[in-house]
């Protein structure tokens, strides 16, 4: 369109042509008072230009070739640089907010539901992702270019232009106004999919209580339940982002007949000449053109800001430890484990877990801890490795307050065997090595023969190279717990927990994970929550707990004579027992 001009000045045949060097020349002449001293370097240059118009439509072309190319390389170069920053800010982003969920305290994570923190992580990051790339891929292009054109309608005509302007601050409100609906739908989209995240872990984790409980219409209702939910909040976000763009472009033909009248006036009246008025509307119309993909992009950004400001409220959260790192090592447990008259709740407004507390345990003792459940024997002895801090009172080891010492070096001394072995989709012997660095092979074996592991997992496939399913689903679950023990081992720590460890596997695996504790567990101190007789029986000593405090201390045959909170256990709770 723009090129019509000229090419119809060189090819007009009724007319003979002209050729583009005497184009270039006339245009120079007729403008040498203008240019001044740049006409006479102006005219060399046109001298060189073809006298032959087909010659001369060549050169055209083969600008316009150039310029294409040029304007290509460019446009590849910035989409590159744009993505390119877009996805290495995110990534960065993503895993900063990773880092910061692996260093919150316990606490933190089991109030928000873990569901809550992945879904922030994964699915909020790629909605910033969206606005990152909205805002350095076309923005800058698009604004750019319709400054361009509202300056060259400046130069034709201001009046009009100013006119044009008036109404910039009314498309300005609708665009806030759409882009608030936007942010606060994508938020609520957001915490909606959070909900699905949960149902739908909830539902496939626990996939072997609902089939067995035939629940699977009550898992699919829940998840549908939530399924609506979070189609409701992406509703709301889908009528504002279809709404935006089609009553921007009516208040843009609303401003555009105001200027036709207004300028249909001053042409009547003669104070502005038509060419002027219509070069000036088409510079406004290139510049609308420009600014009008700009709702789409600034919809995009403000969808990203509901992300953002989620993410920033993670990285905000307090970590724990983290004004504790200039705090001293703690030296390796040799000594005793004493708790001071510890008391916790969870909040404030919550009920007690434990309730003056106070126990002394002797370095190398095995003590086991039962009681009915929810009395607080799993949050007593994750007040060890500091998964909980006491609301009131202290833990000590070897006599040093537990708060008084760095998190790292206190943890790097304990070991935990739980009900539910954690194992993660990798190879056996990365399992047994998980946490720990700089240790062979040989260390992984050697731990996995004092485990009483190394038999059954030189029977698999690929022996320590053979793959673990999700949670460790293709081993068994004596299997699960002798690969966690063989990973406590591997740790060498001073203190060993063992929470409920055997309380969901057969006599055979029991058997050989008690042997193995008993082997692994000389020098250490080892406490154990303990739902199995023989644990019991083995222990040095056995804590009874009820309703978050310590009712009795001693050997089962004690206990058994004196304490009739033991003796109801015994009779109804501890697997093992006799009729």
């Amino acid at each position: 369109m723009a090129l019509a001009p000229i090419l119809r000045l060189i090819l007009d045949a009724r007319g003979g042509g002209a050729s583009l060097q005497s184009l270039a020349s006339t245009w120079i002449t007729e403008r040498a008072e203008t240019l001044g001293g740049l006409a006479t370097p102006l005219q060399s240059i046109a001298a060189r230009l073809p006298a032959d118009p087909f010659d001369g439509v060549v050169v055209i072309m083969v600008g316009i070739g150039i310029m294409t190319v040029f304007g290509a390389a460019a446009n590849f170069l910035h989409q590159w640089c744009s993505l390119t920053l877009a996805t290495r800010v995110t990534a960065a982003i993503r895993l900063e907010c990773f880092r910061r969920v692996l260093h919150l305290p316990l606490g933190t994570v089991v109030r928000r539901g873990p569901a809550e923190l992945v879904s922030r992580v994964n699915k909020d990051s790629v909605e910033l992702q969206r606005g990152f790339i909205a805002l350095t891929s076309k923005a800058l292009a698009q604004v750019t270019k319709g400054i361009a054109g509202f300056l060259v309608a400046v130069w034709f005509d201001w009046r009009l232009t100013i006119v044009a302007v008036l109404v910039a601050p009314i498309l300005a409100a609708v665009l806030r106004k759409f882009g608030t609906r936007i942010r606060r739908g994508t938020r609520g989209a957001l915490k909606a999919q959070e909900d699905l995240l949960r149902v739908s872990n909830e539902a496939v984790q626990g996939l072997r209580s609902v089939k067995t409980s035939a629940a699977e219409r009550e898992a699919l209702s829940r998840f549908g339940r939530a399924n609506r939910a979070a189609l409701r909040e992406e509703l709301v976000v889908r009528t504002a982002r279809a709404a935006a763009g089609p009553i921007i472009e009516l208040l843009a033909v609303v401003v555009l007949i105001i200027l036709a009248l207004v300028a249909a006036k001053q042409i009547l009246a003669g104070s502005l000449e038509l060419e002027r008025f219509l070069l000036a509307l088409g510079s406004l119309a290139v510049a609308g053109g420009s600014f009008k993909p700009v709702t789409s992009l600034w919809n995009d950004v403000q969808a990203a800001e509901a992300p953002a400001q989620r993410l920033r409220e993670i990285l905000e959260l307090p970590a724990e430890g983290k004004r504790e790192r200039s705090l001293p090592a703690l030296p390796r447990h040799a000594s005793s484990i004493r708790f001071d008259r510890v008391s916790f709740r969870y909040s404030d407004e919550g009920p007690w877990i434990l309730k003056d507390v106070s126990l002394e345990i002797q370095h190398g003792e095995v003590v086991a801890f039962v009681g009915p459940n929810g009395c607080g024997k799993t949050t007593l002895l994750s007040l060890i490795p500091r998964l909980f801090d006491p609301t009131e009172g202290r833990v000590l080891l070897d006599g040093i307050d537990l708060s008084a010492g760095s998190l790292r070096s206190l943890r790097a001394q304990v070991a935990a065997v739980t009900q539910e072995a954690v194992l993660f989709a990798d190879t056996v012997a990365e399992n047994i090595r998980f946490g720990r660095t700089g240790v062979t092979r040989d260390d992984v074996e050697r731990a996995a023969r004092h485990a009483h592991a190394d038999r059954f997992i030189s029977a698999l496939p690929e022996g320590y190279d053979t793959p673990v399913s999700e949670q460790g689903a293709s081993l068994s679950g004596g299997q699960r717990q002798r690969v966690a023990i063989a990973r406590a081992i591997l740790r060498d720590p001073s203190i060993l927990l063992m929470d409920e460890a055997t309380s969901q596997i057969d006599a055979e695996s029991e058997e050989e994970i008690n042997r193995a504790v008993k082997d692994f567990a000389r020098g250490r101190t080892v406490l154990v929550v303990a739902h199995r007789l023989s644990s019991v029986l083995s222990a040095d000593r056995i804590v009874v707990m009820d309703a978050g405090r310590i009712v009795d201390i001693g050997k089962h045959e004690t206990l058994v004579d004196r304490c009739e909170t033991y003796r109801r256990l015994v009779r109804t709770q501890l697997v093992g027992t006799k009729p």
